[in-house]
């Protein structure tokens, strides 16, 4: 099957705008989302003909869409768009031959780029794809990836990545660790973030324009689009994430955190895997080896020092280093 960047476009925002159980969409509704798809692509719009065309190649081409209609109630005339089964997607089917095809010729592709600066990321991708997508045969696995298939939010990450995609506004039930009840947050996704194997989205609150919000995908209890402006950001995301560790940004300047690292074993550990992208080379001192990161302190960085326990000692800056002796004698008083 083979289909051109226009119409994937097209039934890429039919995919998610039928997959929204909290509202209807009348042919009317659909046409407008895509065609303001297609303008932010600077592709030229359709009307009913083209979108009845889009509904019947998506029924009966591999996908096989369980795309139904229901007549309004009150205007039988007025026909609202569904899929029979809420859990389908296309983005869940099997690849088709043609689309398996065009897979290997983009690992191809990307296969003339390894070795070469800024490229590093392909040494991963490939396997990636070439083992999670069937492009290779063997006769059992022979890689793995760190990630949680149990992880309760990855059944969020498509429908909040088509919102950002699609500028989209989102009001979500959310439910934090600290509340007993979930609670509704109007939001403007900006960005999803992977780390430490759990998921996070980070965007607008409107309530709290000052900062940038960041909600954990397993605390999302639903989402449903809804028809508001969306506030755009022109934020540098690399560089947001470059002054600190996590996904929490505190409202702070970033510090030098001085470290001395107490054995060799781990020195070569962090070394290779280092705690933060500024940090410095490794010198021998009495008693270690010292290096340090530039960062803005937060509870992931908290929690990344402690996890190597009595093998690394933070020197310096004296707030935090006493801050985490705090935090080590209440540890110790439980055992």
């Amino acid at each position: 099957m083979s289909v051109n960047k226009k119409a994937l476009t097209r039934y890429l925002v039919y995919d998610n705008l039928l997959r929204n159980k909290g509202r209807k969409y009348t042919w009317k509704d659909l046409v407008s989302a895509a065609n303001e798809a297609l303008q932010e692509e600077g592709l030229l719009g359709i009307g009913k003909t083209q979108f009845y065309a889009d509904i019947q190649f998506m029924q009966c081409c591999e996908w096989k869409a369980p795309i139904e209609t229901e007549a309004d109630p009150m205007d039988k005339r007025l026909k609202y768009f569904y899929y029979a089964n809420p859990d389908y997607s296309i983005s869940n089917q099997p690849l088709s031959e043609t689309e398996s095809s065009h897979l290997k010729s983009a690992v191809m592709v990307l296969s003339r780029f390894k070795g070469m600066p800024q490229f590093e990321w392909v040494y991963e991708i490939i396997p990636a794809i070439e083992s999670k997508l069937g492009l290779v045969k063997t006769e059992k696995e022979v890689i793995s990836f760190d990630s949680n298939i149990d992880y309760e939010g990855l059944i969020n990450i498509t429908p909040l990545f088509d919102a950002i995609i699609n500028r989209r506004v989102l009001l979500i039930d959310y439910q934090d660790f600290r509340s007993p009840v979930p609670y509704e947050i109007k939001f403007h996704p900006y960005y999803l973030k992977q780390y430490n194997n759990r998921w996070f989205v980070l965007g607008l609150n409107p309530k709290r324009k000052s900062t940038i919000q960041n909600l954990a995908l397993d605390r999302i209890k639903e989402i449903q689009e809804i028809r508001d402006d969306y506030i755009s950001s022109d934020i540098d995301w690399e560089d947001y994430f470059s002054d600190f560790i996590g996904v929490t940004k505190m409202d702070a300047k970033p510090q030098e955190i001085r470290i001395l690292i107490m054995d060799d074993q781990q020195a070569a550990y962090i070394r290779t895997k280092p705690l933060h992208q500024s940090q410095k080379p490794l010198r021998k001192v009495e008693g270690g080896y010292e290096t340090s990161i530039k960062v803005i302190p937060n509870y992931e960085l908290e929690k990344l020092i402690l996890s190597f326990g009595e093998r690394i000692k933070v020197l310096s800056p004296q707030a935090f280093r006493e801050r985490l002796g705090e935090k080590i004698k209440a540890s110790a008083l439980l055992y």
